[in-house]
């Protein structure tokens, strides 16, 4: 385990003593991660007057991938995809939410995250500290059909959301069609009859006017 960090929630009120070094490492980990409750993202809830948080979005895209792999390009692992939906955004517990049209925050994105997952992964065992990160570094690399699959999962959710909202996040200062088709065309890459879905959600939103047409910002 690396050194800890100052200022885990575990801090608040240790364990007591006789819990083994192991198990109290992953209950660490585990308690911690309790974090990520507290990440709001910008997507819109139907279901309610505020934006969902990133433990809900986690969970959200792993009914996903049970319910839509049927419709991968590429047979995949179920399970697996579901464990790199539920590890993908944890790194913001420590990074932050990076709205995927915020050009600015995107500049550093890649090293926040990067050293959140350093410091967050440090805190499990050896063995399962390896386990989680190759997760967390598959999904990123998309070198898997699931991790492909996974991240079109990751963008076809605020689709659905921002449809729901009618607009939602689309009528972001600056954001448009056409800047919102060429972000999500990820999802063809590994679910194509998905994202002529989302093609058309995208065109019906911008018919009704829910996003600006026009081309995408230059950043």
């Amino acid at each position: 385990m690396n050194d800890r960090q100052p200022g885990l929630l575990i801090d608040m009120n240790p364990l007591p003593d006789g819990i083994g070094q192991r198990l109290l490492e992953q209950l660490t980990f585990l308690i911690e991660v309790d974090r990520l409750k507290t990440i709001l993202r910008q997507s819109p809830l139907p279901s309610a007057d505020r934006r969902e948080n990133d433990a809900e979005h986690s969970w959200h895209l792993a009914m996903m991938v049970i319910i839509l792999a049927e419709y991968s390009d590429e047979p995949i692992d179920v399970g697996h995809a579901v464990q790199l939906v539920l590890v993908h955004d944890l790194v913001e517990i420590y990074a932050g939410d990076t709205p995927l049209y915020d050009a600015a925050g995107g500049e550093d994105q890649e090293e926040r995250e990067t050293r959140a997952a350093d410091q967050l992964f440090g805190l499990l065992p050896a063995d399962q500290a390896v386990r989680i990160r190759a997760l967390w570094d598959e999904f990123e690399a998309r070198r898997s059909p699931e991790a492909r699959f996974a991240k079109a999962m990751d963008r076809f959710q605020p689709l659905l959301l921002n449809w729901m909202a009618r607009g939602g996040t689309w009528r972001s200062p600056g954001v448009t069609a056409e800047d919102i088709r060429s972000r999500k065309a990820v999802i063809g890459d590994a679910a194509s009859s998905l994202w002529e879905v989302g093609r058309h959600l995208i065109d019906e939103g911008e018919r009704r006017g829910w996003a600006r047409p026009g081309t995408p910002p230059s950043a």
